[in-house]
């Protein structure tokens, strides 16, 4: 090709697309290409107007210099290089591909088989070349303007003891709010809207958690089916925010909502997915990395390089061992940090992300430059804490600093208030922060990141409804989701108009609930269940953006009401607001059972009915189902103490109170068997514990030693 003049050598970094008010620089990784064009289009993405190829090549970047280049451009790459597939190379031009530092992109993937690199249905299968255009069903990457006025927006900077974590769908939260304008219904400028904010300040939340929004791929086969990508978890730009929730398809829409949950006094928290891209395995498609330089971007399998290390079942691997794909992500991170304002991060299959070709590794380069990072490092960092590949599953061994999904905390909470024997030891651990998973380096209760449910999986609602999943609408026959949910349907399954069910189920849902606020460590709240929202008994709704995927909200006018299911809520609401109040429910350091000094309490001690310390029997006995966990604080020269009463049985259970250290002076802060709140007749020596509930009890004493 001969020199254009109008494309000048440029600078290698910073990766991407970048415009200094002049011009554009353009900078693209690839090791292994021998040549790369930077496509040009018109405004409507439909038609591409010029090919120039980027004049220089350093430290296997290719960059140049575009001098007319303003924000709004659209282009892509053609990137040429061997196609070998048994050494794992395949290059493409005729596929255009997505810039990887792209920040915003313009229209939608429209699928045919000109997306594939190899001629589908061939008997050579990925060994041949196709070489039918891409571009017009391909997204095109934008040049934009980063330009943004924050005003004087700041991180709350909310401590981890203090942060109650609402995960949320995006789109799924707004559809069924009828106070949401429909004109930003199910955008970011709808998430930021007066009634969605009114509520997330109402209820008490500090941080919203956001399923991916990522710029990511409605899978083929799902588009085959009638169907979506719903959660969006096949993510392929990590600078872009995905245009289906741009209302005003700008990226300044995402910084405007930040900008409001912030004055809120909300963090926001992306649920990111850098393990896996949505290109698949050796039969998928070519859209971005595979045809750039696919032996860097992906973890290949060293015996044969045609197939690609699949630790989390999508088919591929980031190979995050390669500097420049760890730069990648790190350089995305800090983008989303320091220019979209977000507060933190929750890595899916986070293991992944920290593997080795010799396995999970806690001191692995990249988990140790988020730690070093300056900007990262102020962040929260989460990690879903396994992948499927060999030794993938690594709760309690991610590096200091980071919080980690606690599935064990889940899994024992179910199966405790569904009833199980022998559930009361590992409940005491969970309650009190998981010492035996996380207590190692220093690590503190904010370690376990505590949930009951989350958007893979039952909502609270269809736990105590469903003793099996119904996920046909799925379209892949009730396969897909998991089998093991520890769910109880109280004796019927689905709905129904049985008032002694639906009272009992109400009460799972509130014991289930408190018990999550009232334990240490970080408290994570699926969005709607705190209005009892349901999902009709499906637990795999990834694909499902429909009334079945959407969060259900009360009626206006209903939403305290105590004689309406939904007055979960108002429970809710409550139960946040004891979190609060009391710190210690927000304890700093794991509780040990022993006192701290002479004359000093415990700060828990464990109680069986009898009001005595628990014995060995009362721990192993499959037929304890009822315990007192008693938490002891020195708050401004008060001794406090909160009594956590809780019984799995099926009937009353008489407790004593342990009076010899407060007289029997206490309080009833909470009691699941009761909607409106506690009894109003006063505390004795015993309470009667109404099967299946759980009570708080609350007793300060000045100068008590």
């Amino acid at each position: 090709m001969a020199h254009n003049p109008r494309i000048q050598p440029g600078t290698p970094a910073p990766l991407g697309a970048t415009w200094d008010g002049r011009g554009a620089n353009f900078a693209l990784f690839s090791a292994h290409a021998e040549k790369v064009e930077l496509c040009l289009f018109d405004a409507t993405g439909q038609r591409e107007l010029e090919r120039v190829e980027l004049p220089e090549f350093s430290n296997g970047i290719w960059h140049g210099y575009l001098r007319d280049a303003r924000p709004g451009l659209l282009y892509g790459y053609r990137v040429y290089g061997p196609y070998d597939p048994a050494n794992g190379h395949r290059f493409n031009p005729h596929k255009l591909l997505i810039d990887p530092y792209a920040k915003l992109l313009h229209g939608k993937l429209s699928w045919s088989d000109a997306h594939f690199a190899y001629r589908i249905g061939s008997p050579k299968e990925d060994f041949t070349f196709d070489r039918r255009d891409s571009a017009r069903g391909m997204p095109k990457s934008v040049l934009i303007d980063p330009a943004f006025t924050w005003g004087t927006d700041k991180h709350p900077r909310t401590r981890r003891s203090d942060s109650v974590i609402y995960e949320m769908h995006v789109r799924g939260l707004q559809m069924k709010n009828e106070r949401v304008p429909v004109s930003v219904r199910g955008s970011f400028a709808g998430l930021g809207s007066r009634p969605i904010v009114d509520h997330l300040v109402n209820l008490g939340v500090t941080a919203l958690e956001l399923l991916p929004v990522h710029a990511f791929v409605d899978d083929r086969p799902l588009v085959q089916r009638g169907l979506v990508n719903y959660w969006g978890y096949n993510s392929l730009a990590f600078f872009a925010p995905d245009q289906r929730y741009l209302m005003s398809g700008m990226v300044d829409e995402f910084k405007t909502f930040v900008g409001t949950m912030h004055e809120a006094g909300i963090e926001v928290l992306l649920d990111v997915v850098y393990n896996h891209t949505a290109e698949g395995n050796h039969m998928g498609p070519t859209l971005s990395f595979k045809g750039i330089d696919n032996a860097s971007y992906y973890c290949l399998r060293p015996d044969n390089r045609r197939y690609y290390e699949d630790y989390t079942g999508c088919g591929n691997s980031l190979n995050m061992a390669h500097p420049r794909v760890m730069q990648m992500v790190l350089d995305s991170l800090r983008h989303w940090v320091s220019d979209m304002h977000v507060d933190g991060f929750r890595f899916d299959l986070a293991t992944t992300l920290g593997r080795l070709p010799t396995g999970y590794d806690p001191n692995c380069a990249f988990l140790q430059a988020v730690g070093q990072d300056p900007v990262l490092a102020q962040s929260k960092l989460i990690a879903e804490p396994w992948d499927i590949g060999l030794g993938g599953y690594q709760v309690g061994n991610f590096p200091p600093g980071w919080s980690e999904w606690n599935d064990r905390y889940r899994d024992i909470v179910r199966r405790f208030w569904r009833g199980d024997p022998g559930t009361v030891g590992e409940l005491a651990s969970r309650l009190t922060g998981s010492s035996d998973i996380f207590h190692r380096q220093g690590r503190r209760p904010i370690a376990s990141l505590n949930f009951i449910t989350a958007h893979d999986g039952f909502t609270l609602n269809d736990l105590v409804t469903f003793n099996d999943k119904h996920n046909l609408d799925n379209g892949e026959d009730n396969r897909d989701g998991i089998n093991n949910n520890n769910s109880w349907n109280c004796g019927v399954e689905g709905p129904t108009s049985d008032p002694a069910i639906n009272e009992l189920r109400h009460r799972q849902m509130r014991n289930m609930m408190a018990t999550l606020m009232l334990s240490h460590g970080i408290p994570m709240l699926l969005a709607g269940d705190e209005m009892g929202n349901g999902q009709c008994g499906n637990n795999n709704t990834y694909c499902q953006d429909n009334a079945t995927g959407w969060t259900d909200w009360p009626e206006a006018g209903h939403e305290d009401e105590n004689t309406d299911p939904r007055s979960m809520l108002a429970f809710t609401r409550n139960l946040i607001a004891l979190r609060k109040r009391f710190p210690g429910l927000r304890r700093r350091l794991f509780a040990t059972g022993t006192s701290h000094g002479d004359g000093e309490l415990r700060d828990v001690t464990w109680l069986n009915t009898a009001g005595k310390e628990m014995m060995f029997e009362n721990w192993t006995s499959p037929e304890s189902h009822c315990f007192g966990a008693l938490f002891n604080a020195e708050i401004e020269g008060k001794s406090e103490a909160l009594l956590i009463v809780m019984n799995s049985f099926h009937y009353d259970t008489v407790f004593e109170l342990p009076d010899s250290l407060y007289s029997g002076q206490w309080e009833c802060l909470l009691d699941t068997a009761r909607n409106t709140g506690c009894s109003d007749a006063p505390l004795v020596r015993t309470i009667t514990m109404t099967g299946r509930s759980l009570q708080l009890l609350h007793g300060t004493k000045t100068g008590l030693s």
